[in-house]
């Protein structure tokens, strides 16, 4: 008899967490559609385009010990689906170098310094244009 009552237990929450799990994924499929009517209204109103470059932060600092002044610079170029581009310029007294990175999803393809991570999380958010970097050694 204890068996018995023991299945049923197990039967009636194994179908519990079923139903709960289902009514979850229902919820989050409509959220989700919510969200893309929405956008689909914003971009047909013209009120914005998902793909354009909108968020933008500059981080200056100093790369390297013998150069001050702060002119080494990332700048993030972010569009509205997190996706764009790190452009990073280490300024020395006899020689520049440039890097760019991409990003995607607000996550760089490659490993970001950083300067470059601080640049991409400052445009996600809307700090840009400039913001204050922390000097580091990058080279």
């Amino acid at each position: 008899m204890l068996v018995t009552t023991w299945v049923i237990v197990g039967v009636v929450a194994g179908i519990s967490g079923v139903m709960i799990g289902y009514l979850a994924l229902r919820q989050a499929r409509a959220t989700v559609e919510d969200c893309q009517r929405m956008l689909s209204r914003q971009i047909s109103e013209g009120r914005g385009d998902l793909k354009a470059i909108r968020d933008v932060a500059v981080c200056r600092y100093d790369a390297l010990s013998e150069m001050t002044g702060r002119l080494s610079f990332s700048v993030a170029m972010i569009n509205g689906l997190g996706d764009g581009i790190v452009l990073t310029s280490i300024n020395g007294r006899s020689e520049t170098r440039t890097y760019v990175r991409g990003v995607v999803g607000g996550k760089g393809q490659q490993p970001l310094s950083p300067e470059e991570e601080e640049a991409v999380r400052a445009a996600r958010l809307g700090h840009g244009p400039v913001v204050a970097c922390r000097a580091a050694e990058l080279l």
